[in-house]
């Protein structure tokens, strides 16, 4: 996967040079629907609380990467895996 930050004539002048390629294939035809929808300056600035966000992935056992996953998701946060044991008989 590519991210770049482009001007708003960078991506017209990119927009253009694909239509110019004429029939495109998926790929191509992704990019150019992805450029319809990039606009870097419509998007807010994204800010988490990273102090909970690792308190959450140590509760859990899990990586940060997949609280922030679950959370962007509206996923209700995991419950920690905790092996039950049963004692002897």
């Amino acid at each position: 996967m590519w991210s770049v930050r482009l001007t708003d004539s960078q991506r017209d002048a990119l927009r253009l040079l694909l239509d110019a390629q004429g029939e495109l294939g998926p790929s191509l035809t992704g990019a150019r629907e992805s450029l319809d929808l990039a606009r870097w300056d419509d998007l807010p600035e994204a800010q988490l609380p990273w102090d909970r966000v690792s308190e959450l992935a140590g509760l859990q056992g899990i990586g940060e990467a997949d609280v922030v996953w679950d959370l962007a998701n509206g996923m209700p946060v995991r419950k920690p895996c905790v092996a039950k044991r049963t004692q002897p008989a």
